[in-house]
């Protein structure tokens, strides 16, 4: 397992879908995951430190562990069947519980928690930038400073 960052969420034009980019820490790989509006909203609501007026989906899944004397451990972003990608929330008591990747960000970011990704996984569906193209991701970065949550909600059916 190769421990990621999250760099941000944006909207993937034309198909309009919102995608969440991952780095690895210690290395050069990318790892785009298509995902909901909603969790994209829920993810960059936690970049930014946005607190909603009531709990999100993911506030209340935190404040439930926590109240019930629980902590996500780490999440494992594991493996990809079908162009779908899979994960596992795993808690300090040793309980793993399936989930999506696009959840368990949204997830870890409200706890702190550190994320990784399978090793083969980084290989099979991650994106190597030359430096040449680091433009583009700096691009991306600077796009990701000025998006705002309600960005994604444009042009939602």
């Amino acid at each position: 397992m190769r421990e990621v960052e999250v760099v941000g969420v944006r909207v993937e034009m034309p198909s309009n879908t919102p995608i969440v980019l991952l780095r690895e820490t210690d290395g050069e790989r990318y790892l785009p995951i298509w995902i909901g509006a909603v969790e994209a909203t829920a993810i960059a609501f936690a970049q930014q430190g946005v607190v909603p007026p009531r709990p999100l989906t993911h506030d209340l899944l935190r404040d439930v562990l926590q109240a019930t004397g629980n902590e996500v451990d780490e999440i494992r972003i594991t493996e990809m069947q079908d162009n779908v990608f899979y994960a596992t929330l795993v808690l300090t008591s040793g309980v793993e519980v399936s989930a999506r990747p696009s959840d368990s960000i949204a997830l870890a970011l409200r706890t702190g928690s550190r994320i990784v990704c399978a090793e083969e996984l980084l290989d099979e569906a991650g994106i190597l930038v030359p430096d040449e193209q680091e433009d583009e991701v700096e691009k991306f970065r600077e796009f990701l400073d000025h998006v705002t949550p309600e960005d994604f909600e444009q042009g939602q059916a």
